[in-house]
Parts: structure tokens; sequence; C-alpha cells
């Protein structure tokens, strides 16, 4: 295999400096007509491929892209990372992903690391850290917010109208016939957890209905969150025949502490997620849901991103949810003979598979 033409080669030839061979191919040399035309042939006879990364380098990029996610271990941000790769197949760059675990200092600790790293541009994917750090962040290297709204960067901004998607879950529900709810709501710090969680509790309460402190519990939009908040609302023994979780993963962690306590999924409490992953139509029963199209926000970040890069103006992107509606939810079941009290934790029927 022939060994790859250098620089230094191509200038050799050509009787110049290389900096003078990189400011010609570049388009930033001041040089005669005769010396740009004895290097462009020494580059076609040559057969010269400039090398991309050093390009960018001495034009003070890196081509890679941070991507900051609250966790690694999830289908949500699996598929929104799966987008953003994508949008970047086709480009010099490629992401750099680091997880900031739901920590604050973790959070800027990756920050520090991507922008020690000299990134060209960050994607913020949710997170917790103060809106003044990222407005800061973002006069060095383009940044664009995904799942929150930066005051300051509102151009740069990429979100789910979750207000809409809260309200057409609690009127789905409402229109079953549910008057008795509990919630599970995504960790207390992070935008969209609390956007979903005052628009489904008011839309509640705009129709009479209101739901008890107690039966309103943080699941941290993990599974296992899921799980032990499930648990904590079947152990305060107040009535509820509707469980709406803020996301997919809390909804399947809710679902396995019904399934222990033989609460059948919706004969006796009618369950309901947020994001629609590929396993939400794979559950027992399949969940009905919020969709969001998480591959096309990954997608639209990246490419928010390197317009931004390009000088390209962006603005900000709203997605609109879809409330897909599936096995897990049907009306309330009506009351049981005396003695066999239908819901929640007292709820004795048959664990359902």
């Amino acid at each position: 295999m022939m060994e790859a033409v250098t620089l230094a080669q191509v200038a050799r030839e050509a009787g110049v400096s290389p900096s003078t061979v990189s400011r010609i191919l570049n388009g930033t040399a001041n040089v005669t007509p005769e010396k740009r035309a004895r290097v462009e042939s020494v580059i076609t006879r040559l057969n010269y491929r400039p090398n991309p990364q050093a390009q960018a380098l001495a034009g003070g990029r890196s081509l890679t892209i941070g991507v900051i996610t609250p966790t690694l271990n999830s289908t949500f941000y699996g598929e929104a990372l799966a987008g953003i790769e994508a949008a970047l197949n086709d480009t010099p760059y490629h992401p750099i992903v680091i997880s900031g675990q739901w920590r604050t200092e973790r959070e800027q600790e990756a920050l520090d690391l991507l922008l020690a790293r000299r990134v060209d541009a960050v994607i913020m994917m949710g997170g917790i850290l103060d809106d003044q750090i990222l407005t800061h962040v973002a006069r060095r290297v383009p940044l664009i917010a995904v799942g929150r709204d930066v005051r300051g960067l509102d151009h740069s901004c990429i979100v789910l109208d979750n207000t809409k998607a809260m309200q057409q879950v609690a009127r789905h529900l409402l229109d079953l016939g549910h008057r008795q709810f509990a919630y599970i709501s995504g960790a207390e710090r992070q935008q969209d957890a609390m956007e979903r969680r005052v628009a489904f509790l008011d839309y509640l309460r705009a129709h009479g209905v209101t739901v008890p402190t107690e039966l309103i519990q943080v699941g941290r939009y993990t599974e296992e969150g899921g799980l032990e908040a499930a648990e904590a609302i079947l152990n305060t023994g107040l009535p509820f025949t509707a469980l709406v979780c803020a996301n997919d993963q809390m909804a399947l962690g809710a679902r396995l502490a019904l399934y222990r306590r033989g609460v059948s999924v919706p004969g006796d409490v009618s369950l309901t997620g947020f994001d629609d992953v590929f396993t939400s139509s794979l559950m027992t029963p399949p969940l009905t849901t919020v969709r969001q199209a998480i591959y096309d926000i990954g997608l639209t970040a990246a490419r928010e991103a390197l317009n931004l890069l390009d000088g390209q103006p962006v603005v900000r992107q709203v997605f609109e949810p879809e409330l897909i509606i599936r096995e897990s939810t049907a009306p309330p079941a009506p009351p049981r003979p005396a003695g066999r009290v239908r819901r929640g934790v007292t709820a004795m029927s048959t664990p359902d598979g």
C-alpha cells in the first residue's frame, strides 16, 4: 500500500513552505497566481488528500461535539443519542458522550471536561445545572439545550409541550370515568418533571379532582424509582384507580409493584407512562403513554448544533406530543360487594402475567 502524500512533500515539490500550501488549501493565501497554480499542479500530480482532522486542528476545531446526558442506562436517552449519532454520520464531527448521573456536581465535572477537550459545541440533554452556567458556557461554544428552556438561550432550546401532553393524559382518564389518582413524578429538579406534574395536577384540579399528597411520589425517572414510588403509594392504603407515571421507565417499575401486590392492570388500576420507548408496546399489558419523537429530537439537536457551528440562525424547536392509547387503561371497575374492595393495596385479584 502506498503511503499517503504529506503536506510537507507537496511544499517541497512546489518549492514553498508548508504554511503556504495550507493557506492555499483553506483559501487564505495572499500569493501570486503563478505560485498558486504551481502548488495546485503539484497537489493534483501527487494526488494529495488533506487530512480533515489536521485541517480542523489548524483552524482551531476539534471536530467533536460534547453531549451531556443524565444517564447512559436509559432507553430514552439511548434512542436520542442514536439520533445525534445519525445526524453526525455524514459530517466530520463525532460525539463525546458523558453522563451527569442526575447530580449537579457530576454535570459540572462533565461540562468542565468537555470544555477542556475543546469540543466545538455542547448538547445538554435535560440536566439540572443552573441556567446561568449554561448561558456562560454558550458564550464560549455553541450550546443546544434539550428538554428544557434556558433563560437567555431561548433560540437554542428543543422542548416538548409537556403541558399539552399531560392534559391529554388527564383528559383520557377523566373521560374513562376515573376520579381517584396517584402520580409518580420524575426527578424533582428536572424542568420537564416539574412541568408534567404541575400540568397534570392543575388540569385535574380545574375539573374538580384533587390528588392527596401521600399519593404523589418521586421516582427519579428510573425503573427502580418507579418500583419504590409505587410501593410507597400502595403502602398508604389510600384508594386510587389510576396511576400516572412521568415516564415509561417508572411505569415499568410501578407495574412490577402492582403485580407483586396482586393488583390487576387495568382491572383494578389503570396505568400510564410518558415517552413511548420501544419497550412500552411490549409490556403486559401494553402501556398507554405519551409519544414523543425521541430519535428525531436527538437528530434535531445535532443538526442545530451544526447550524450554530456554521454561523446559521437557529430557532426554538417545540415537538408536539401524541397520546398513544393501549390496553393498560380502562374505565374503573364498579365497586365490589362488601368485604372485597377493588383498588390499590387492598385489591386481592389474581396476579396477571
